[in-house]
C-alpha cells in the first residue's frame, strides 16, 4: 500500500494559475479525472457568468469537457458540495475574495480543493483572489503557454480588443498569450504577427 502524504481526513488547497491558453482548465480537468478513476466524490464549479463555450460544463479551449454547476457566488459552493472529496473551481478569477474563505472551510473540512484561474489580468495586474488563494495553498501550478508572435514561454495574456473593462470574455478572437517582450497591454491591433509555419 502506497504512503499518504496526509493523514486520512485532511483536506488541501491546489492552485493552478497562468495567462490565457496556457492549459489551466485542461490541467483542473485532468487532476479531476484521476479523482474519479480513483472512485472519489468529485464535483465541479464554476461562476455562472462563464457563459463562452457552454453554461453546465466546464471547458478548455481545447474542448476537454467536465460537467460543472456554475454559482452565481463562492459562498453557493459551501451550500452545494454534500458529500464531495474533491471540488473543482474553475475561472477563479470570477469570484471575489469570499473564495478564500471558502476554499479554506472545504480543505478544513477534509476535502482536496483544486482551484484554477489567471493569476494576471490583460493589463499584468494581480487578479484577485488568486494571489491570495496561492498563500492559503499547499501546492501551487504556475502554467505558461506559447508566445503567439515569437514562441518563447508566455505568461501575459495580450488582448486583441479595445475595452476598458477589466472582465471581457472571450478565447481565442479576444485574447492571445504574449511572453514579456511581446506584451503590450497598450495595443489592442487584432491582427498580429504569427509564428512562421514551415509550410508556408
Amino acid at each position: 500500500m502506497m504512503p499518504r502524504a496526509y493523514p486520512v481526513g485532511t483536506g488541501w488547497i491546489e492552485v493552478v494559475c497562468g495567462c490565457m491558453f496556457s492549459g489551466k482548465t485542461e490541467e483542473l480537468i485532468r487532476r479531476l479525472n484521476r479523482a474519479r478513476y480513483a472512485t472519489q466524490r468529485v464535483v465541479m464549479y464554476k461562476p455562472a457568468v462563464d457563459t463562452r463555450y457552454a453554461s453546465d460544463d466546464v471547458v478548455s479551449h481545447s474542448a476537454l469537457r467536465y460537467p460543472c454547476r456554475p454559482v452565481r457566488d463562492a459562498t453557493e459552493i459551501l451550500r452545494l458540495v454534500d458529500d464531495a472529496q474533491v471540488v473543482g473551481i474553475d475561472e477563479a478569477q470570477f469570484f471575489d475574495n469570499s473564495l478564500v474563505d471558502v476554499a479554506n472551510r472545504l480543505a478544513d473540512d477534509g476535502r482536496r480543493v483544486v482551484i484554477a484561474g489567471l493569476d494576471q489580468d490583460y493589463r499584468g495586474v494581480a487578479f484577485e483572489p488568486i494571489p491570495q488563494l496561492m498563500a492559503v495553498a499547499e501546492y501551487v501550478t504556475k502554467t505558461l503557454a506559447v508566445c503567439m508572435v515569437c514562441g518563447a514561454p508566455a505568461n501575459r495574456s495580450q488582448r486583441l480588443v479595445q475595452r476598458d473593462d477589466r472582465v471581457v470574455l472571450g478565447a481565442a478572437d479576444t485574447y492571445e498569450a504574449r511572453c514579456r517582450l511581446h506584451w503590450d497591454p497598450e495595443r489592442f491591433d487584432p491582427r498580429q504577427q504569427r509564428l512562421p509555419l514551415d509550410d508556408e
